[in-house]
């Protein structure tokens, strides 16, 4: 299985060679989908040119350079099997994030390990940057536990479905994280539609007024399900911040280099004690929302098509290419240990032990609830009547 989009294989490639200088105003701008141009921080372009920012830059390795793109690699490796998994039957639902994985990389490896992270349901890559054992993440969407994972662990907090709520978690945590007079940071994901809910504006107000070490990390991948992102705001969503009285920053969602260098600065301004950060990735989500959507009722293929010539893993391997930092070697093996990453991830979750079905109303409430105990019997009941043979 190929890991990066047939689309962005067909660009054509062109030689970086040494970097390049560009003013601040043409290095913050990149074409969008839907022709505006917005401003965002851009450090290597689709074409996998490399250029300098006067407020974000890094100089990393070749050896930094491959750990990215095999992390970018293996995350989508992943997700496809995950995906497939699904349309088997061996998932109830899965939320891809393919496209998304240079934003994920780059925001999670900017991360300390004592910082802590707040996710959505859609952040596997950033789970793969924190340690979390891949297979776990697949538990829940296959109904066999609540998550499978210990956040104290790896810091990494439970996937949460209910939207926007993360944030006022990890707003109340980075205040006592402030109180605990520690320097780590909180980082808390969410998408361009949940910024439209209530608890996602109200953590805005408590980070600011309490100065609290947070990094709001938007992935704006444009759609809200099918809502665009024309009728969630009327303007960048990285101005809102200024609006709370903290500043908002746009990067190239698509180019891991951004990501960690923007991401990397927030969370040092929030160890200094000079508050939250927004950073709106500019991304797009190139698959369905979930597996129950069907994302052809309402894209055209003209954008999709467009976004996949940006492809975040096409390009990072187009300037590694060009400058000489990997070989012909290192990508094959790269596909030989995604390809044992997918056979493993089968396996795992095709072993997984179904749970007891009674077991779902066990810890709901520590003393019991008259209505779980109604439901449990109505449960029991519905079930003996398989196991007596009187329903298929």
């Amino acid at each position: 299985m190929t890991v990066e989009s047939t689309a962005a294989r067909k660009t054509t490639r062109r030689s970086s060679g040494a970097k390049r200088t560009t003013s601040a105003a043409s290095a913050k701008k990149a074409p969008a989908a839907q022709g505006a141009e917005p401003e965002l921080v851009q450090l290597l372009t689709p074409e996998g040119e490399r250029v300098q920012h006067p407020d974000y830059d890094i100089d990393l390795s070749a050896a930094e350079l491959r750990g990215l793109y095999r992390d970018m690699v293996l995350s989508r490796r992943f997700d496809a099997e995950a995906t497939a998994l699904q349309r088997q039957g061996e998932l109830g639902l899965w939320a891809s994030l393919l496209g998304q994985e240079a934003a994920q990389i780059g925001s999670g490896r900017a991360l300390r390990d004592d910082d802590y992270v707040f996710p959505t349901y859609r952040e596997h890559a950033v789970a793969w940057c924190r340690g979390v054992d891949p297979t776990n993440l697949l538990g829940m969407f296959r109904g066999v536990n609540n998550g499978g994972w210990d956040p104290t662990t790896n810091n990494f907090h439970l996937y949460t479905i209910v939207l926007g709520s993360q944030t006022l978690h990890a707003t109340g945590y980075a205040m006592g994280v402030a109180k605990d007079g520690v320097d780590s940071a909180v980082i808390a994901y969410f998408g361009d539609g949940a910024s439209s809910q209530g608890d996602v504006n109200e953590s805005f107000v408590f980070s600011a007024v309490y100065n609290a070490p947070v990094v709001f990390f938007c992935q704006n991948n444009q759609w809200a399900i099918s809502e665009p992102i024309e009728k969630q705001t009327r303007v960048p969503l990285y101005q809102r911040a200024r609006g709370f009285g903290f500043p908002g920053v746009r990067v190239d969602g698509n180019d891991v280099l951004a990501c960690l260098a923007v991401t990397r600065s927030a969370l040092e301004r929030a160890r200094r004690g000079e508050g939250p950060t927004l950073i709106e990735a500019y991304t797009y989500r190139m698959a369905a929302h979930t597996t129950s959507d069907d994302p052809t009722r309402y894209r055209r293929d003209a954008e999709r098509e467009e976004w996949e010539a940006k492809d975040p893993i096409q390009r990072l391997r187009t300037y590694m290419e060009n400058e000489g930092h990997a070989d012909a070697a290192f990508f094959e093996e790269l596909e030989t240990e995604s390809e044992a990453l997918g056979k493993h991830v089968r396996e795992v979750v095709r072993a997984m032990p179904v749970p007891e079905h009674m077991a779902i109303f066990d810890n709901v409430y520590a003393d019991g609830h008259a209505l779980v105990d109604e439901e449990r019997a109505e449960f029991a009941a519905y079930q003996a009547s398989f196991e007596g043979g009187e329903a298929e």
